[in-house]
């Protein structure tokens, strides 16, 4: 197995309503390379955003077949991260790293 960096394992945040409920939660949504594990994902969250991680789920959605005009299409799967944050503490999307 390749060893990926703390960069490369967030590989960007998911803003949807759902991930907008959630951050009144003190939680936040990434989307996660595909051999990062709970472990990795907290330390590269602490390191990039300098923030203290209390918990860390992790959902694999999984490939869909779509058929589109005729044609039969894949849509592709991901893992995403959902970081429960400290009380008080907030990740800035907007701002950048």
């Amino acid at each position: 197995m390749k060893k990926i960096s703390f960069i490369d394992s967030i590989r960007k945040p998911i803003i949807t309503e759902k991930a907008t409920i959630l951050s009144e939660q003190n939680k936040t949504v990434f989307k996660v390379h595909k051999n990062a594990n709970k472990i990795n994902i907290k330390k590269n969250i602490e390191k990039i955003f300098k923030v203290s991680v209390v918990k860390v789920n992790i959902i694999n959605t999984k490939t869909k077949t779509k058929l589109k005009q005729g044609k039969i299409s894949k849509k592709s799967g991901y893992k995403k991260a959902i970081v429960t944050l400290k009380k008080g503490q907030s990740i800035d999307l907007s701002s950048g790293i």
